[in-house]
């Protein structure tokens, strides 16, 4: 496979978000043929099973940005040793009506970035244990905890770190060879 478009959610709707800051250099760093598109989240409502038989465009929309990707990177922080509220409400939309998971099959990879040393572990691991309930082939290796230091990321994306730019070119890497195996799986083997 040589195009690929891979989605990206970023778990913060913060729009001074650090994570915002990672998906922008993640873009920049993709490999050749490979194109990063974010799916957007923070207009998604709060979800109701009472909205299973009449889904709203927006969600439609997400759902479909999703099955357009052939991969996709959720890109969290860490709120309180979990996701975010607004991340979680999306997996849920993701997840409905019954029957259409989105993310079931789809090639995904977990990544973020905070202040502290261990990044997002805790959010990271809750979020695993999400996409394995999805039926989501998960990114394992390598583990995408990144330090995010004053001036690491620019708002433009740029990575001043050559050893951090090094790990993300490199995870980026990680994930296309996953996305590129599940694209070559026959459907229904």
């Amino acid at each position: 496979m040589t195009d690929r478009t891979i989605g990206y959610i970023v778990g913060s709707i913060s729009s001074t978000s650090i994570n915002r800051k990672l998906a922008k250099a993640l873009e920049r760093l993709a490999p050749e043929g490979t194109t990063l598109v974010e799916i957007p989240i923070k207009d998604l409502p709060f979800y109701s099973p009472d909205l299973d038989a009449d889904f709203p465009q927006v969600a439609l929309d997400y759902k479909q940005a999703i099955a357009d990707a052939d991969g996709v990177i959720i890109i969290t922080p860490e709120y309180s040793r979990s996701i975010p509220g607004v991340l979680k409400n999306a997996l849920d939309w993701s997840a409905r009506p019954w029957g259409q998971a989105s993310f079931d099959g789809k090639p995904t990879a977990v990544i973020g970035t905070s202040q502290g040393g261990i990044a997002t572990a805790a959010a990271q691991q809750h979020l695993k244990a999400i996409l394995s309930h999805f039926n989501a082939p998960t990114l394992g290796q390598p583990e995408g905890y990144v330090q995010s230091l004053p001036g690491v990321f620019t708002d433009t994306g740029e990575v001043t770190d050559p050893g951090t730019a090094g790990f993300l070119s490199g995870y980026l890497d990680a994930f296309v060879a996953l996305v590129d195996r599940y694209a070559k799986v026959p459907a229904g083997a």
